[in-house]
């Protein structure tokens, strides 16, 4: 048996794609597909990767004549069998905890509504200002905390299928039964984003319309009202998304095909390091300034920039990526 007739052997044995043993061993996937189609033969140092990876002798792979498997002593983790009770168990939860992802998600977003809102009141009516701010403040962390509680429970909730996050196969019938979930929801799916879309682009219009009449205390109402507006449309988002990628986990699709499951990984790293500098931005220039009406208008700006920034990032991992070939 030729050494790329093993590596094919030991890559399906341990249930991996092309692209997860690109990704374990630093090289790209047409790498692999070359190795295993003989139009090339892995680096020495390749070698040796792929021996403790697979927990084999480098003798078993280098040498054609040995045809039964020599392990080498290492201990290769198993592959776990996603049997479709484990499989229904994880859509539900994903059905659970989108809900509670969406609603966090919400609070954070219209948190700052009630002291936009009385803060205009005060500059414009005849609120005192202290009172205003002091009220706003309180709901604003008041919506935060329950938030991140949710989102902590959310965590929690999830817990149990931290399996999922390694390499995984599914028993007979788990795929056929979930891909027929995901296209039985997949109509939602697409009604809730194109609702959440309208919503976005009519979230502005009141505040524009208020701006050129002229009516300042409207125009910061009007701020809380997109806010709101645009809390909702960010939920819908999200209450569909989580329940999509449930589905894509599981078939292992999209975002989770092959070796992205730890470029995922990092993926998420970035995108909450990128929102929590935008959040830090806006409270900082608010608390700074003391213009929140105005200085809502950080959040249209991160998400138009959040667009770029993924793109950018995409381009360098491809990049990187392309130089391993």
């Amino acid at each position: 048996m030729i050494l790329a007739d093993k590596i094919i052997k030991l890559r399906k044995k341990n249930g991996m794609s092309q692209e997860e043993l690109a990704e374990k061993i630093n090289v790209s996937r047409q790498s692999v597909s070359k190795w295993e189609g003989a139009q090339s033969i892995p680096d020495l140092d390749k070698i040796i990767q792929m021996s403790e990876l697979f927990g084999v002798t480098t003798d078993y792979l280098l040498k054609d004549d040995i045809e039964e498997e020599e392990f080498s002593g290492v201990d290769v983790p198993t592959v776990k069998n996603i049997s479709l009770e484990e499989a229904n168990a994880y859509v539900e939860h994903k059905k659970r905890s989108s809900l509670i992802i969406a609603l966090s998600t919400f609070l954070c977003i219209i948190s700052p509504i009630t002291l936009i809102i009385l803060s205009g009141v005060s500059e414009y009516g005849s609120l005192n200002s202290t009172t205003a701010v002091l009220l706003g403040l309180l709901t604003l962390f008041g919506f935060v905390a329950i938030a991140v509680a949710g989102f902590v429970f959310a965590g929690y909730l999830g817990e149990p299928f931290t399996y999922l996050s390694a390499p995984f196969d599914r028993e007979y019938g788990v795929e056929g039964a979930i891909r027929e979930k995901k296209r039985a929801s997949r109509p939602l799916y697409i009604k809730l984003n194109v609702i959440a879309t309208v919503l976005c682009i009519l979230a502005a219009l009141p505040i524009v319309v208020c701006g050129i009449l002229g009516k300042e205390l409207l125009t910061v109402i009007m701020v809380g009202v997109a806010l709101f507006v645009v809390g909702i449309a960010v939920a819908l988002y999200i209450f569909s998304g989580v329940r999509s990628g449930g589905f894509d986990r599981l078939l292992c699709e999209g975002e989770f095909a092959g070796g992205k499951r730890e470029k995922n990984k990092l993926k998420e790293s970035i995108d909450s390091a990128y929102w929590a500098i935008a959040v830090a931005v806006y409270f900082g220039w608010s608390f700074i300034s003391g213009d929140w009406g105005n200085t809502w208008i950080v959040w249209p700006i991160a998400g138009v920039l959040f667009g770029a920034f993924e793109a950018i990032v995409g381009i360098c991992n491809k990049n990187y990526r392309d130089s391993d070939d």
